[in-house]
């Protein structure tokens, strides 16, 4: 992809120019490219890559389990007496961590740590060297309530 930039003489024809170009554009992103496509079609007709991947996969899954047990261990650890229980009984990539948006803008603010406002976490973006900092800051932000 690229971009273009184009110089009209007034207001309408930039109208006009701008529906024409959403016209041209369409096409671009209703018909994604088929590499896509093509790769899961090649692993999933070999029974090896298929093997592979489902292995791959469970190993993810299984690593964004290990990321929210020791997540919940560390907030204990550093000294919260809070439930965080809803961080384990969650599932998938993201998780609600139950912070407010005061406490999520505190967070970002002193601790440098960003989430969305409604405090939903991309457990993706934890691992082991973090997840301490981020239970310890988590703990800071809460503690007081």
């Amino acid at each position: 992809m690229g971009s273009i930039q184009v110089v009209v003489g007034s207001a309408d024809e930039a109208v006009n120019l701008d529906s024409q170009l959403k016209i041209l554009i369409r096409p671009f992103y209703s018909n994604p490219p088929i590499y896509g496509a093509r790769l899961v079609e090649a692993i999933l007709t070999d029974p090896k890559l298929t093997a592979l991947w489902k292995q791959e996969v469970k190993g993810m899954a299984d690593r964004i389990i290990s990321m929210r047990e020791m997540l919940v261990k560390k907030l204990a650890e550093h000294g919260s007496k809070r439930s965080w229980k809803h961080i384990t009984d969650q599932i998938g990539m993201f998780c609600y961590s139950g912070l407010t948006s005061q406490q999520v803008d505190e967070l970002a603010a002193k601790y440098h740590i960003y989430m969305t406002r409604n405090g939903r976490i991309s457990l993706a973006g934890i691992n082991t060297k973090n997840v301490d900092y981020l239970a310890e800051s988590m703990h800071a932000v809460t503690k007081t309530q």
